[in-house]
């Protein structure tokens, strides 16, 4: 590959690659640091309510010490997860939405970790290991029987050499310098497998839209696909990348591995040089099986969703609507480099369209429901029932009524001394008792059971607050005895 080939290429990685991209981000500090401690370690996956309020922590503690962060938790978030170093994913037990690292992000971490405390690449373990390898490669892809005989019959010839010398006494161990040389660098190999199994699982995603990608854009004289879907073949799981996986997972949930290695890790564990390890060290090698057991279980169920869900997607005819909304798309595209040619962008036309009647609206405008508002502050004054007032219930209907029989029985006893009266002259000889509710109802039955006469008089009365008041009345004469 040339120097100007190079460049393109690494200029495109610059602009699509996260892992790149986050190397080269002004916080490149604060983000690796940030998402390595809460998603780096044991919890690879967090709630994404649960990540905000730990980042948000994190945040007053850095700006506490001069660094400017202007987002909240939330935003950064939000940020890191457009820019490609977050993933989302809906939780698998509760409502609500998951955070995890990208592949993109894991190997930036997993870089900036070996830059801060580089290993030794060079070293007899990792000599040995790709010799080990390397013999056994060439034992098995051998196609001639007579030295592929050879070869076995040689490496048993060791083995036997050395069962020997055990025999003999002459048991030859690692010294602890090399056998945790040996650890360190089967530990680096091992933190590198949730870098794998995010990059597996991207993979599968990347399969999934290029399979459904190319259902929508083959015709009817590149059915391969679709063919292939409708005779129920599992293009996901019989992909090179889920050959590879099955093989892998297979040889992880074999029980007779599993059991092995675990019992490996526990003898290793309790040799003396493994006591240099850090805690969190041999935490994670007690825990490597059923971690890789667990990731494996993820990455299946991700096959089986994809697998389900594009046969779905072929058996339901859905596609088919995908590829007239296709058509349409490319003709009015079309349409529009023809039109360019006569038409500026920004010129205004006659064209009205009507858009969604969906209201758009701010989170933050939503009020929740605070249950401390309904909360009663005042104490609870407990009322004891009593035995009712005559007198007191008297007083009470005054205050609110008007009483006519009172006023009734004082005008029948100006008519058994007079001729005839007027409202002044009631109240002249029987003062309003009520203020002016008296002098109320007094016009109220003059006006039902009176004669009105001519001119106005003026009657007085003196109110509930001592004063006294007057006030100008048409005139009205009781004749006869009130009802």
């Amino acid at each position: 590959m040339s120097a100007l080939s190079q460049t393109h290429a690494l200029r495109h990685l610059v602009d699509t690659d996260a892992t790149w991209q986050l190397l080269r981000a002004d916080n490149a500090p604060v983000i690796a640091g940030l998402l390595n401690e809460h998603l780096g370690g044991e919890d690879r996956r967090l709630p994404t309510d649960e990540l905000h309020e730990l980042i948000d922590h994190d945040l007053e503690g850095l700006r506490a010490h001069g660094l400017t962060l202007p987002l909240s938790g939330q935003g950064y978030c939000a940020e890191w997860r457009k820019a490609g170093y977050l993933t989302r994913r809906p939780a698998d037990a509760a409502r609500g939405e998951t955070y995890e690292l990208s592949p993109g992000a894991l190997g930036a971490i997993r870089f900036l970790e070996q830059l801060a405390a580089p290993r030794q690449t060079v070293t007899e373990s990792r000599l040995a290991s790709i010799g080990v390898q390397l013999g056994q490669l060439a034992i098995e892809t051998d196609p001639d029987a007579t030295r592929r005989l050879e070869q076995l019959h040689a490496q048993r010839d060791r083995i036997d050499a050395q069962i020997e010398r055990i025999h003999s006494g002459d048991l030859d161990t690692l010294d602890n310098d090399r056998a945790l040389e040996r650890i360190r660098d089967i530990l680096a190999q091992a933190e590198e497998i949730p870098s794998d199994f995010a990059r597996v699982r991207a993979e599968f995603e990347t399969l999934n839209r290029d399979l459904r990608a190319r259902i929508v854009e083959s015709d009817d004289s590149q059915r391969a696909v679709l063919d292939e879907v409708f005779r129920g073949v599992d293009l996901i799981g019989e992909s090179d990348e889920g050959r590879s996986f099955a093989g892998f997972s297979a040889l992880v949930l074999d029980p007779a591995v599993g059991t092995a290695f675990d019992d490996d890790i526990a003898r290793v564990l309790d040799r003396d040089f493994s006591g240099q390890l850090s805690p969190a060290q041999r935490r994670y090698l007690r825990r490597f099986i059923g971690t890789l057991k667990d990731h494996s279980g993820e990455i299946h169920e991700v096959i089986t969703t994809f697998a389900r869900g594009l046969r779905r997607y072929v058996q339901s005819q859905d596609y088919q609507r995908d590829r007239v909304l296709r058509r349409l798309l490319r003709t009015a595209l079309a349409t529009g480099v023809e039109a360019s040619a006569h038409m500026k962008p920004y010129q205004s036309t006659s064209l009205h369209l009507d858009l969604s009647a969906v209201a758009l609206g701010s989170v933050g405008a939503i009020r929740l429901h605070d249950p401390a508002d309904l909360d009663a502050t005042a104490p609870i004054v407990e009322h004891v029932a009593g035995i009712a007032d005559l007198e007191a219930l008297r007083a009470l209907a005054r205050a609110t009524e008007i009483d006519f029989a009172e006023l009734t029985d004082n005008v029948n006893k100006l008519l058994a001394e007079v001729e005839h009266c007027t409202v002044a002259e009631v109240l002249e000889r029987h003062p309003a008792s009520q203020g002016v509710a008296s002098v109320v109802g007094l016009l109220t039955l003059a006006a039902t059971q009176g004669t009105a006469a001519d001119g106005i008089e003026t009657v007085r009365w003196q109110g509930a607050d001592e004063v006294a008041r007057a006030a100008d009345i048409p005139t009205y004469r009781f004749t006869g005895r009130l009802l």
